[in-house]
């Protein structure tokens, strides 16, 4: 059975929290066999780059069951698109994270802006 939720967050940093803690009940509820904190960890730094460097209120959308989670993050800014970066002491790990954890990932426009969306799978 595929569950999904989606939720309009508060453009400050505390919704990373927030973020977490939905995505915590939602795996959950959706009873997903892989490593939680592989999504909790994808889930905040989506959303800590909508917040960053994204526009408006991130909207976060998670869907998905046992085997495969599909995590969302839209905002406001179609224009500027995330690319992963090398590296360095303080920042440019967020999207080398991802790579490394996901399935897949990318990003889709909006009518009101870009949609970066990435998909676990459960080993096994």
């Amino acid at each position: 059975m595929a569950h999904q939720i989606e939720e309009r967050l508060k453009e400050e940093l505390p919704s990373i929290t927030v973020a977490r803690e939905l995505a915590e009940g939602f795996l959950t509820e959706a009873g997903y066999r892989g490593a939680h904190e592989d999504v909790l960890i994808v889930v905040s730094e989506l959303v800590t780059n909508a917040l960053l460097h994204g526009d408006g209120p991130p909207l976060l959308r998670l869907s998905g069951g046992a085997s495969r989670i599909r995590v969302e993050v839209g905002d406001s800014a179609a224009e500027l698109l995330p690319e992963p970066r090398e590296p360095g002491p303080r920042d440019g790990w967020g999207l080398q994270v991802v790579e490394r954890v996901c399935a897949r990932w990318g990003t889709s426009p909006r009518d009101d802006g870009k949609v970066v969306w990435c998909e676990l799978v459960a080993a096994g």
